[in-house]
């Protein structure tokens, strides 16, 4: 296979954020590249990303406390990271005109807040460095000859190349073209993958009340996981009541776990409003209002609560609003400190697919050489990207999986060109 004629150095397939990166750091390396891509722009998933606005990566610049954000699979991470890390991409853009923001979450944005500049810059170094783009043209297989890829066949035609990269992404949102099928190719060539399921999905659930909650935004609340009854874990964030249960950043990054509880039995979701006070404390701060107001419920429960917040617990608890706050009963008191220190939440299921903003599951990290994201099993075969089981928490931590081994990927299937 050596003293063929191959058409490219290096052909990647796909052309999200991991795709892009690979196809353009490889023909910076002197390698002469195709980028395939079934849709007619690159990108697509890319464009969606922070609604609209594209959370590039996260402010984190230690490659160490980054890894810690990734899980069991981290530190397969370290060499990319290292590599081409945070900084790094943060430079890639900078450098070529594009302004960054870092808000106080630590995540980073275009200044403008327009996914579509990103995608500007990434088409830019594409061109800028000679790679032959073929859009509109899906692959259809890949046939391999004992540990080496042969070529791969295209809807309109073939092409070989020295060296390839999977970097097809997951399953997430489908409409988009993450349709799952580089990990039948990884298969057909013999790699191990874990079955993908959703990731940083909302969740579904069925509380009556679910209808006059939606659009309620929560700032820094904790949720409380439990299995039939018996608490697992919790957490604390932002989250949003939607008409069909509750989504959010705090709620993304559990939906994972909560998922795989759901296979195992009931789950609930205890909603703390104010993880801030005991629940003897927050009795004793709505006892003192209560005693000394001359206000309607309403009026006093809104020192504490958003409007549409209290117009909900009240609800959810049977109060009166028009009730002067003096007039109310340790008792519904107590119902009112009961369901702000845990709203109940019936958990259905996790929104599927078409929902998730990254897949869980993927090619086995264990089966690439975390260094150069070359496969262990095929000589001229590397991965990239979201196709890997490997996936973080949202904020950016996503996206620079894709960066990171993108350009890691491309920079080692363009040695040997």
């Amino acid at each position: 296979m050596e003293h063929r004629d191959f058409q490219f150095d290096v052909v990647v397939i796909g052309g999200g954020p991991a795709g892009v990166m690979a196809a353009g750091r490889a023909a910076e390396k002197g390698a002469r590249v195709a980028l395939v891509e079934k849709n007619e722009q690159i990108g697509r998933k890319l464009a969606m990303t922070g609604n609209g606005r594209c959370n590039i990566t996260q402010a984190e610049f230690d490659d160490q406390k980054l890894i810690e954000k990734y899980g069991k699979n981290g530190k397969f991470l370290l060499s990319s990271l290292s590599a081409f890390g945070v900084r790094r991409i943060v430079d890639f853009f900078e450098k070529r005109g594009l302004k960054l923001k870092t808000e106080k979450t630590g995540k980073i944005f275009p200044a403008n807040d327009k996914a579509a500049d990103v995608i500007k810059v990434l088409y830019r170094y594409l061109h800028d460095n000679g790679v032959t783009t073929l859009f509109g043209n899906e692959v259809v297989d890949i046939e391999f000859e004992g540990n080496m890829i042969s070529k791969i066949i295209l809807k309109r035609g073939e092409i070989t190349a020295r060296n390839y990269v999977i970097a097809t992404g997951g399953k997430s949102y489908p409409h988009t073209g993450s349709t799952g099928k580089g990990y039948d190719w990884a298969q057909k060539v013999g790699h191990a993958v874990k079955s993908p399921s959703p990731a940083l999905v909302p969740i579904q659930a069925h509380n009556s009340w679910l209808e006059k909650a939606q659009g309620i935004s929560l700032g820094g609340v904790e949720l409380n996981v439990y299995l039939d009854g018996k608490k697992k874990f919790s957490q604390i964030g932002d989250m949003i009541f939607t008409h069909f249960g509750i989504s959010g950043p705090v709620v993304l990054n559990i939906s994972k776990s909560v998922g795989d509880l759901l296979e195992k039995g009931e789950v609930k979701i205890l909603v703390d409003i104010k993880p801030g006070l005991s629940v003897e404390k927050l009795d004793e701060v709505l006892q003192n209002e209560f005693r000394s107001s001359a206000k309607k419920l309403a009026n006093s429960l809104g020192d504490f609560y958003a409007p549409k917040l209290w117009e909900l617990l009240l609800h959810i608890t049977k109060l009166d609003a028009e009730k002067h706050a003096s007039r109310i009963s340790r008792e519904e008191r107590k119902a009112l400190v009961k369901v702000s220190k845990g709203l109940e939440i019936e958990v259905d299921s996790l929104l599927g697919f078409e929902r998730a903003m990254v897949t869980s599951g993927g090619v086995s990290v264990r089966e690439v050489d975390s260094k150069t994201m070359r496969s262990k099993k095929i000589d001229n075969l590397f991965f990239a990207g979201e196709v890997l089981d490997i996936e973080g928490p949202t904020g950016g931590y996503n996206l620079q999986i894709c960066w990171s081994t993108g350009f890691t990927a491309g920079e080692n299937a363009a040695v040997g060109k």
